[in-house]
Order: structure tokens, then sequence, then C-alpha cells
């Protein structure tokens, strides 16, 4: 009997209809294509057991000169650097205040009043009290003394929880506490975008972050950005103040302002983002206020003088100075390649590159009309950039192209834009793959992700809430962020880690239909000769082809067989060739292999089947 190869296209295809496809990948999820042939991905585990406050929505890894590895993260609530699987909380205060006998308790509750004229809080906010005296009862000194977050308020008082429920000496100490001094974390940020809001709607700032502006940007989720000089972190709020936290001073130490540490006073003190170029030494802020005023001008880019973070006002012997974009409304983001800084506004995109003196640095539009989507949906690839638009993907790479995208259609049918600033893009690199983070259209938090594989020019999907991504390089595996406050190194094992005990991915691919013979008459399939690798697989992994065929286009498939395949402790991996018997009839088939069995991690190559003509009945 003749055998019939199953070789398949890379890549899954939804935007045309199936029989169109035919000998290509339609459906799948927990795949990806490597030297044109699916695979399911690597596992994930939780990096640490603590959890962190808030959504992360970026992330950072550099070394110190003492060797240790830092992790810094920007969350909807906090700043932190981790290390060690310790999350040492470094936000930045906004204001620190003495209260006399702030604190009113009630009875039986464990809500504490707290009394501040026109305090400049907001629900959520944290605050750190110290030197507070007992109210006399449960409610002691030690129990005041500590950090709380700010539930109910108004504009002169708010608010917290304490661990402890007040008793009546409480109540006949209070109001009291003492001389307190209370230290206010600057404000916390929107974990979802609002309606109406966006890249395109509604300008930029935020109140009681401690900067002045002309822009509002009340309505846009939190969202920081960070790089490392040398050992030290400099990062911002974007909208809101530029911070400097230095390795040399490890632990929990409340980040100063980069304009508090500098005598020079054009030093910036709000931005959309700070980066330092890595080729010539530069601290550069884009959207950034103008010297010696306070509000930000959206389209100023400026950068301090070379190799000094703290001088920024421009003289002949110093390489400070500034440009302005032309073209849009506001810097989105600014990404660096290896060799130049692009940078895109709502409407166009520009290069920044090094010049040297006099100019310092010179700016070159690339492109207009292109779209743009959220902060974080841009990421570098060596020298190109790739990023997703209002309803396309993009990659410039000397040139601005559309990416050509069989299944776009099918992404953006489901996808919330109401919250695109939550769209994260990811650089996998050993795999050679970029990939977008989304949520779709019935969530308000990332739950799906698009991967476009750059090296096999394929495109695959599947569902996986992440909200920040960090490549392998000086960690060992890749890691993200998840909702639920975990940290995760990703490509590790072949499991779903975040449960215990671990949970197997359930992943799999299928194929559009495919004709057998010429599809113009009914054929019998009665075997079918599996290609699978099990690599990486732990003990008795497993997997299942499932045959389905069809009569006609969109007819219902007929019933199939199921037929489980299982590697042996006795037959190796990469010599894996069991025959299986099956009964299908049919004019087209379709192929899917799934598995969701812990310990299982496959790749397919090009199965077989037995086929022989048949008759209509």
């Amino acid at each position: 009997m003749p055998l019939q190869k199953l070789q398949f296209r890379p890549g899954l295809v939804r935007d045309i209809t199936g029989y169109t496809n035919e000998n290509g990948w339609r459906d799948g999820n927990l795949v990806r294509f490597r030297f044109g042939l699916p695979e399911t991905v690597g596992g994930w585990q939780k990096y640490s057991t603590t959890t962190f406050l808030g959504a992360c929505r970026s992330m950072l890894n550099w070394i110190a000169l003492n060797g240790s590895n830092y992790l810094g993260m920007g969350t909807t609530l906090k700043y932190y650097v981790e290390e060690g699987g310790f999350y040492n909380d470094i936000t930045p205060l906004r204001a620190t205040v003495v209260l006399t006998n702030p604190f009113t308790a009630t009875a039986g509750s464990n809500v504490l009043l707290v009394t501040e004229l026109l305090h400049g809080c907001v629900e959520g906010d944290f605050v750190t009290y110290s030197g507070a005296t007992s109210l006399g009862g449960n409610v002691t000194a030690d129990v005041l003394n500590q950090e709380y977050e700010i539930t109910f308020l108004d504009p002169n008082s708010y608010s917290i929880a304490l661990p402890v429920l007040a008793d009546a000496t409480d109540v006949s100490g209070s109001p009291g506490g003492g001389n307190v001094t209370a230290a206010y974390q600057i404000n916390v940020g929107l974990d979802n975008q609002v309606g109406g809001t966006g890249w395109g709607a509604g300008g930029w700032s935020r109140g009681g972050w401690g900067s002045g502006t002309n822009l509002s940007i009340s309505n846009q989720i939190r969202i920081w950005t960070q790089d490392n000089y040398g050992e030290d972190l400099i990062f911002n709020v974007r909208g809101g103040g530029v911070y400097y936290w230095s390795a040399s001073s490890p632990g929990v130490t409340r980040a100063p302002t980069l304009a508090s540490l500098s005598s020079d006073l054009e030093t910036p003190t709000v931005a959309y983002q700070v980066m330092v170029s890595d080729r010539d030494r530069h601290v550069i802020v884009f959207g950034a206020n103008s010297g010696g005023s306070t509000p930000i001008d959206p389209l100023r880019i400026r950068f301090s003088s070379q190799e000094d973070p703290y001088t920024w006002t421009p003289t002949a012997t110093n390489t400070a100075g500034d440009l302005r974009l032309g073209s849009g409304s506001k810097i989105v983001r600014a990404v660096e390649t290896k060799r130049e800084i692009v940078v895109f506004t709502d409407v166009a995109m520009y290069s920044m590159q090094y010049l040297g003196p006099p100019y310092t640095f010179g700016i070159q539009q690339l492109a207009s009309n292109i779209t743009v989507n959220g902060f974080n949906s841009f990421v570098a690839v060596d020298d190109s950039v790739f990023w997703m638009g209002k309803k396309d993907f993009y990659i410039y790479s000397g040139q601005t192209q559309e990416l050509p995208c069989p299944i776009l259609n099918f992404v953006f049918n489901d996808y919330n834009d109401q919250q695109s600033d939550k769209v994260y893009a990811a650089h996998n690199s050993e795999f050679s793959e970029v990939t977008w983070f989304y949520p779709s259209a019935s969530s308000s938090e990332n739950d799906r992700y698009v991967t476009y594989c750059y090296a096999d020019k394929a495109w695959s999907y599947g569902v996986l809430n992440r909200t920040a991504w960090l490549d392998r390089g000086v960690r060992d595996y890749p890691q993200a962020a998840s909702p639920e406050g975990y940290i995760y190194n990703q490509e590790f094992g072949v499991n779903d880690g975040s449960t215990t005990p671990e949970t197997p991915l359930n992943a799999f691919i299928e194929s559009s239909p495919f004709d057998i013979g010429e599809g113009d008459k009914f054929a019998f399939v009665r075997r079918l000769i599996p290609d699978v690798n099990f690599f990486n697989s732990e003990q008795s992994p497993s997997l299942r082809f499932v045959l389905k065929t069809q009569n006609y286009p969109g007819s219902n498939y007929a019933s199939g067989s199921d037929s489980a395949v299982a590697r042996t402790a006795t037959v190796p991996v990469d010599q894996y060739t069991q025959v299986r018997d099956i009964r299908l009839r049919g004019r087209s088939l379709v192929l899917r292999v799934e598995s969701d069995t812990v310990g299982t991690r496959w790749s397919l190559g090009s199965p077989r089947i037995e086929v022989r003509t048949d008759g209509g009945r």
C-alpha cells in the first residue's frame, strides 16, 4: 500500500479558508516552529516563592561591580530591585511630613483614621510612619511604625487598616500618636486604562507625583522606564520624576530624584522615558521638561554631558544639549539598537545617532504615517526593531516594512484595544522569536500571545498570561512576570510550574484539511507511522495523534481515531517509529497532535499514513 508523507508549511494561518491553506497548519497552542517543524514550548517555574505588589510592566537586569545580580522591576504600585529572590522596595518618596497626634481609633475596629490637611494621597498609596507613640491599648508604637496602604480618603484625612483591633483604651488615647513622621511614596498608578484614552488621545502627567506639567496622563496605566548607568540605576515614572539608585548603597533605600543629586538647575525633573546610550555614555530623557521650566515638552529630547549624569546645561566645554522632533504630538518610545536610537512619535519614527562635538547627536526622520501601540509593544533585535501597530505588525531594519501576518485578523478580532498600553513585546533569542503578550477582547489583562519566528518567518499564537519579559542573558533563563505577582523562569523544564504539583502544558497543533489523493475520490486510511522526538521529556511522556476526515468543505468531521502514542524506556527518543493501525475514510483529512500529560515535550517530524482508494459507501 502507498504511504503518504504528511508535511506542512511552518506557521499558523487563519486569515484564509482551511481548504485554501492545504498543507498548512491552522490552529495551535504552546507550540513554536523551529527548523520549519512544530514543537512544544518550554515549561516554566517560579523564580521565587515571594510575590511582589502590583502588575509588573518593566524589567531590567544588570550586574554590579561586586557581582550582585540585580533585576529592576516597575509595577503599578512599587519599584523594586530584586536580588537573590528578594524584592527590595526602593519606590521614591514624594513627601515627608511631621504630623501631631494624627491617629483616631474606633473600638473593635482595625480601621485607623489619619488626619492631615491636603495630604495629596490617592487610594492605594503607601505611607511609612516612624516616631509614633502608643495610643494606650492594642495600637502600640510597634503596630503604628510600619508601612501601610491607604484605603478610604477625603482631602483632609484617610484611613489605614491595622493588623490589630483597637480597644477602649486606644479610643480614649486618640487622637494621638505624638509627633509622627509620615513618609509618602509617590502616588500609585492605574492598573487599567480608562476608556477614551491611549496614545492618540489625551495628554500626559499625574497629580501628586511632585512634578509640574501642563499635560495630563491620569487615565494611563503606570509604566516605568529604566537603564543602568554602570552599576547604578536611573529610572522614571512615565510622565513623572527621574530617579537615581546607587548600587553602592543597596538594600531597602528610597531612590532620590536625579535633580536632588545634581547642582545643575537644568537637570530634568520629569520625562516620558530615560535611557543611557551604551555607545557614548550620555543619559538621555525623551519627552522632558525644558531647562529651567517644569512642564513636559512631549517632543523634546535632552541629553546630559558625556560620562556625567549630573550636568545638563549646555556649554562650550561639555556635550549636553537637546533636540526637538517635528512630527507627532508626543514621543511614544525610544528603542536602542546596535547602531542607533530609533525614536517613535504617535505618527512618525526617527533615527537618533551620535555625531560627536559640536552637535553631539543628530536626528533624521525615517518614516511617517505609521501606527504604534502601547509603550512596551516595541523590541530591539540587534539592528532591527519589531513592533505592534494598531492593526498591523512592523519591522525596521534600515527600512520600515509591514510584516506579512497570516493570522492578523484572527489576533486583532480578539483583542482588547481599550487596554493596548498593556501589550508587551518580548525577545526570545534562543529560538529567534519575537512575542507580543496582549489582552483578549474579554480580558482586561494580558492573557494571549502572538509569536513571530524571524528565522522561519512563521507565526504562532496561544494562551499565556505574562505582563513583562526579560530575555536570557545575564540570567540562565528568560524571565517573565505574571499578573499574580510572580517571576517565572521560562523555557525551564517541560511543565507548568505555577501550581504545586506541576501541571502539564496543554499543547496542540492542528492542520488545515488536506486531500487524500486528489480529493476527487474517497480514500481509506488504515495505518499511521508517527515521527516524533520526545526531547527533554521526563519519564513516560505521551501524546495523541487525532485524525479527522471530511467529505466536503464545511461538513462535520467524521468520527476519528484518538490513538495514544507512548514512548517506552527501551526505545530512544530519536528512534521512535511505532506503527498504529487506524480505520478512517473520507475525501480529506485533518491531523491534530496534542499532549496533556506531565513530563511531555515533543517535536513533530514527518509522519506517514497508509492510504488506498475506497468506495463511496
